[in-house]
């Protein structure tokens, strides 16, 4: 029986080409998007665990007022572990970046952890080469990935080798480790012992409490994880013993940050890069489940369409006996085959487009059609697609009365063409909400790009100042002042892109004792406001002719608005930062030093006196000639380290690579889903015209022109899409103001992306009924009514 009814659904495939194309082709590009979204939504929430304890590990985090931050202070992790007997162990991080040589490879490295020796111990980075006990013991031990070994030493056995650092400090390969999974939110290439930094770091070596800059992780009791009661009691033991060190207060709290939710979870300061977002990955499974349903709705809407060409099958099969059930398992058999056909299809789609999805997500994700959980998923959305979208149409068909399909007298009931209205409509609400998403998405995109961040970011060219040239900053100061091309130069400690300093501990006049808020700070020469084009709102920028300028501060707007002054007179007030006292002596005007998602925090501004960045400004069509310039300056004073440059307004660009990849892929899967709708509403014109052939016969005889018939044939079609509309434009509105919600600065949603929208809809709807309904229009009445 079962090989009658594919025998059957096959018959009617090759029967109506144009109507299983569409069915098929259609099934096929929802589940490919489908397939495509949930590869990338597995990935997204599969981060941090492959951790054989990530159940048990857990990040400290500062929560004070306003600002959220990834980083604790140095001492808090030797004191948690010995104070709680729940934390079992805990391991500090700090990331840097340095000139590593092995031979004559010589590499900058920007991928480097400094951790404590019970790294291995907490984290599971399997360790190919080398003893997971006693790898960071040793002060100048170094570990290293597979593919540095390889990018070092060749196939040379790098364990035991040495690597210098910096053309100073000399590391022992202590061991191999295998490398980093791609879900990790750790993503490093080396890794240096803490020991080694402690013998240089004043937070390390005074157990500083005011100066946060160390990620701290903590491996909790098995026994207390998913209690909420437990996890409480831990947060109030934790900053019990944070509140009595100096430098923290009652508004500054700690919290526990389970590990496998850091990575789309967590907006925070100072954090590591390349962080996800929960809420892109609802959006995205949101979207594969309209365009799945947009798929199956064209397939439920094609079926009771075509009931009329079934009905005599349908009575025949009941005069002989046919129960109603075999016939609905006939009708879901069919569907479920056509859905089958569909995922192959899809699967074929998948393998051909899956390296262009990777360029789009930044991943490298796989479809492995031998794994048989994901074979089992597929099958399973296929046999689920294929029943959800042959439920209607078989319990339709199967539901025909013998007597008035024989008489010939088989009538569409109000009620079917009601439900196939409403999935019309269901679809181009569907479409009209991702069209206007996808506007706003863009619209907010571009509102990033071009938002003015307090200073000119174009024609910034920076270089950091690595090995010799800090110690030669005379000398290099002078060479960049004769040469016209360099003389726009400023040299800082850090810059204005995603700025992770914080520090508390500040005094001003008229401080609340009770209030412990956290500044970020930057160390900044006398030329950076100018070379930055940045607004001093009051007093002055630093000058070499104030020697007191070494203990003086400058300050940002909301900086002032924290501590309760105003611009007009704030300059000359007292302000002490890490107890070293100073004055005021300028205030500019609020810029962005972090991604435009976070509001403007407030800032300080000193003088500096360590090394960080050459930053300057290139004269128009002068760049090539300045790096040229940059480039002879700093290998004749720094001729141990390679030269490298970068662009501020890249950096910036890279900092939204984020929103970029995912605004690209809503615009690809929201043009997906209007194909899909306007696919089924093209077969559904093509059968309703088909339908009325007869009709317009006579009608074109009594003199209907072309323009009456299509009018005829669309009047339908528009009155459903005016429903949608009104229907999706509410629903658009709510749901892009939560989406922009999130950004800090953000765009106001203007009525004319939702006149737009609607009017795009209403032409690709009349593009595609017209087709059909004017070929209908033109065609010979002599034909359709020649049987009459």
């Amino acid at each position: 029986m079962l090989y009658n009814y594919f025998k059957i659904a096959f018959r009617n495939l090759l029967r109506h080409k144009a109507f299983s194309f569409i069915n098929v082709f259609g099934l096929a590009i929802g589940m490919a998007c489908s397939i495509l979204i949930m590869l990338w939504v597995q990935d997204e929430l599969s981060y941090d665990r492959f951790h054989a304890n990530a159940d048990q590990l857990y990040r400290l985090t500062l929560d004070a007022n306003d600002i959220q931050a990834a980083v604790t202070v140095a001492g808090i992790a030797a004191e948690v572990k010995a104070q709680m007997p729940e934390v079992k162990n805990t391991v500090r991080l700090f990331n840097a970046g340095h000139l590593l040589e092995a031979g004559d490879r010589k590499f900058e490295e920007k991928r480097i952890l400094y951790a404590d020796s019970t790294f291995l111990k907490l984290f599971t980075f399997p360790l190919i080469q080398g003893d997971a006990k006693t790898a960071l013991r040793q002060p100048d031990g170094i570990l290293l990935t597979e593919a540095m070994a390889r990018k070092y030493f060749g196939h040379e056995v790098a364990l035991g080798k040495t690597i210098r650092k910096d053309n100073r400090d000399v590391f022992t390969v202590t061991g191999i480790l295998a490398n980093v999974p791609s879900n990790s939110h750790l993503q490093f290439d080396f890794v240096l012992p803490m020991a080694f930094l402690a013998k240089t770091d004043a937070d390390l070596t005074d157990d500083q409490w005011n100066n946060y800059k160390f990620f701290t992780y903590v491996l909790l009791d098995k026994h207390v994880v998913g209690s909420a009661e437990s996890l409480a009691g831990l947060h109030k033991r934790v900053n019990k013993i944070f509140h009595a060190h100096p430098g923290s207060t009652a508004e500054m709290n700690l919290k526990f940050q389970p590990l496998d939710r850091i990575h789309l979870h967590s907006n925070l300061m100072a954090d590591l890069p390349g962080h996800g977002s929960s809420q892109y990955v609802q959006i995205f499974s949101v979207v594969a489940i309209f365009i799945l349903t947009v798929a199956c709705i064209n397939f439920m809407n094609l079926a009771t369409a075509r009931s009329a060409r079934r009905a005599k099958e349908v009575g025949l099969r009941k005069v002989v006996g046919a129960y109603r059930y075999q016939l609905v398992g006939q009708f879901l058999g069919e569907s479920v085959f056509i859905s089958f056909l569909a995922l192959l299809v899809a699967m074929m789609l998948v393998w051909t487009l899956l390296p262009t999805f990777n360029d789009l997500t930044g991943k490298a994700l796989t479809l492995d059609f031998l794994n048989g959980k994901r074979l089992a998923g597929l099958l399973g959305i296929a046999l689920l697609t294929g029943l959800i979208s042959g439920s209607y149409p078989a319990l339709f068909l199967s539901g025909f009365r013998i007597s008035h399909v024989l008489k010939g007298s088989v009538k569409v009931g109000s009620g079917n063409v009601m439900f196939r209205n409403g999935l019309v409509i269901t679809q181009f609400v569907v479409s009209i909400v991702l069209m206007v998403a996808t506007a706003v998405v863009y619209n907010q995109l571009q509102f990033i790009k071009t938002r003015n961040l307090g200073f000119d970011k174009e024609n910034l060219l920076y270089v950091p100042m690595t090995g010799d040239l800090w110690g030669k900053v005379a000398a290099l100061k002078t060479q960049l002042q004769q040469n016209p091309l360099t003389q726009a130069y400023a040299i800082t400690e850090g810059l204005p892109t995603n700025l992770a300093s914080g520090t508390s501990g500040i005094q001003w006049e008229g401080k609340d004792p009770k209030k412990e808020p956290i500044f970020a700070h930057i160390a900044i020469d006398e030329n950076f406001l100018k070379v930055f084009k940045m607004k001093l709102l009051s007093g002055r920028s630093f000058s070499r002719e104030f020697k007191a300028d070494s203990a003086n501060y400058i300050v940002n707007e909301k900086a002032l608005q924290l501590m309760g002054m105003k611009v007009a007179t704030a300059v000359g007030k007292p302000l002490t930062l890490w107890e070293k006292k100073g004055t005021i002596v300028g205030v500019v005007q609020d810029f962005h030093f972090k991604p435009i998602q976070q509001t403007i925090e407030p800032l300080i501004l000193r003088l500096n006196s360590g090394g960080g960045f050459i930053v300057i400004r290139t004269q128009p069509k002068q760049t090539e000639a300045t790096i040229h310039a940059l480039e002879k300056i700093c290998q004749q004073l720094n001729p141990a380290y390679p030269f490298s440059y970068n662009f501020l307004d890249q950096d910036l660009a890279n900092l939204y690579q984020g929103e970029q990849r995912m605004g690209s892929l809503f615009n690809v899967f929201a043009g997906l889903a209007i194909f899909i709708s306007c696919l089924g509403l093209y077969g559904l014109s093509a059968f309703m015209a088909e339908q009325r052939t007869k009709e317009i016969g006579v009608r074109k005889v009594l003199g209907a022109s072309v323009f009456d018939i299509v009018y005829l044939l669309s009047t339908n079609f528009t009155r459903l899409l005016l429903l949608a509309i009104a229907v999706a434009v509410p629903i658009a509105w709510v749901a892009t103001n939560s989406w922009l919600d999130g950004f800090a600065y953000r765009i106001d949603v203007n009525w004319i992306i939702f006149l737009v929208a609607c009017l795009t809809a209403l032409l690709i709807a009349g593009i595609t009924i017209s087709y059909e309904s004017i070929k209908a229009a033109l065609a010979n009445p002599v034909k359709s009514l020649r049987s009459e």
